[in-house]
């Protein structure tokens, strides 16, 4: 009876860590993300800023990532690209757009 409990335990805790906490991970990155956004004041064209200004950098190497993790608002700024909610010029500076992002929620 123990070893049963213990391993529906452990499964739960598998299907917990697997599939759940990265979902929570990513919408805490993505509130991030607009946080910045709307911090560093980048709403509109004229405004907008490059991602270094932002302060979204490329991860250094594969050693250093193992050891702090993955890195969600990379993965956010993406989505939110794809989704146009972000917008980049062509000189490559970033913007948010409040009304996507409004019609988002």
């Amino acid at each position: 009876m123990e070893n049963s409990l213990f391993i529906v335990l452990l499964i739960l805790l598998f299907l917990v860590s697997f599939f759940i906490l990265p979902q929570w991970r990513m919408r805490r990155a993505v509130r991030q993300v607009v946080e910045i956004f709307r911090e560093n004041n980048a709403l509109h064209p004229s405004t907008a800023k490059t991602p270094e200004q932002l302060g979204f950098k490329r991860p250094e190497g594969a050693l250093s990532s193992l050891f702090r993790g993955r890195d969600y608002k990379l993965y956010a700024l993406n989505m939110l690209l794809k989704a146009q909610i972000i917008q980049q010029l062509e000189d490559g500076r970033l913007y948010l757009q409040e009304e996507k992002l409004s019609q988002l929620r």
